[in-house]
Order: C-alpha cells, then structure tokens, then sequence
C-alpha cells in the first residue's frame, strides 16, 4: 500500500473538516498519472468516505451553481476539476459545529488537480472560471431530487468573495430562487 505522505498531500482548510487535496503526480514527456481516489489513502487521511454515485458537469464561464445541499439525505464529495478552472466554495451546515455558517472557497483547476473533499452536511457551490469549465465529483449518496434544496449565492449573511469582478453570474431558475440561509435546513 502507498503511505498518504507518497499518493496524495491533505491540507487542512479554515474548516476542519473541508480538506484540500493534492494527489501525488507522476509525469514525463508522455503526459501524466495520477491517483484520484484510493479507499485505503484517503482513510489514512482521515477521510472514510463510501461512494455511490460519480457527477460530471460542465459550465460556461460565469455560471455559478450552487449553493446545494441535499435534505435529509447529505452527500459527501469529492471534487475535482478536469478542464477549466471553478472557484469552489463549502458552507458548513451543521447547527452544532463552531464553524457553522461559514464557507470556504477554492480554486481547481486542470492545471493545478486539486480536489476538494466536502463532507456531508455542508452546502456546495462553485463559479466556472472559464469556458469548458468540467468538474468530476463523486457522491456519498445518490442524488435525491425531493431532498434538494438551495441556498442563495449572494446571501448577505454568508458574504461569499466569489471572484466575479463586478460580472453578473449566468444562474438556474432554481439558483435564482433559493432562499437564504437563515432559512435553511441544518443538520443537528
């Protein structure tokens, strides 16, 4: 088995339990190899995660979507950019953690090949960075379309720098009318 400190590296983000990923990379004139996900590397790392389900979206420059979560059914995810780049934000959503209410937000991109682990009971969201943007994000539980709920982007409450430079992201209907989050479920 490969030690954590040789597949991957795990940085801790101003959220404990949000972690930021470098997977180890291993290149040469022919292009490059990387491990995204090992079940025995990431719970090394202190990430045990089953998944079941794999995502694979992809997004003009400027979109944003987000800010989803899924109620009662969380999912967990790990993301990960594969073309573009996205500005990739978490909100912690749990009433009993002290970093409830706030976000953290990241850039990945195919250049760098950072990934994201979000755990569950966190809101997600991201803003595409530019055209082409394609993100892969594996899922600890199965998309529940009657558990789906939204927060809105631009929550005052939540102040997220998304990095738009005075640009009007291109939204969903539903992104349009997500609600705050004083007016979210959170998780106990």
């Amino acid at each position: 088995m490969t030690g954590v400190g040789e597949a991957m590296r795990v940085t801790a983000t101003a959220i404990a339990d949000v972690k930021l990923i470098a997977p180890r990379l291993v290149g040469d004139a022919r292009g490059f190899f990387l491990e995204s996900w090992s079940a025995a590397a990431f719970a090394e790392a202190g990430i045990a995660a089953s998944f079941v389900q794999d995502n694979h979206s992809s997004s003009a420059r400027g979109v944003l979507r987000g800010l989803h979560y899924q109620h009662p059914q969380p999912q967990g995810k790990l993301i990960r950019v594969v073309a573009g780049a996205a500005f990739d934000v978490a909100v912690d959503l749990r009433r009993a953690s002290p970093s409830f209410g706030r976000w953290i937000g990241v850039t990945l991109s195919a250049a760098n090949r950072q990934m994201l682990w979000v755990p569950e009971g966190f809101a997600h969201g991201f803003l595409a960075l530019e055209d082409g943007t394609e993100l892969l994000y594996k899922c600890t539980a199965p998309y529940a379309p009657a558990h789906e709920r939204a927060i809105a982007w631009n929550d005052p409450t939540l102040a997220i720098d998304w990095p738009l430079a005075g640009s009007v992201p291109l939204l969903s209907d539903r992104d349009r009318a997500a609600g705050a989050l004083a007016d979210a479920e959170p998780f106990e």
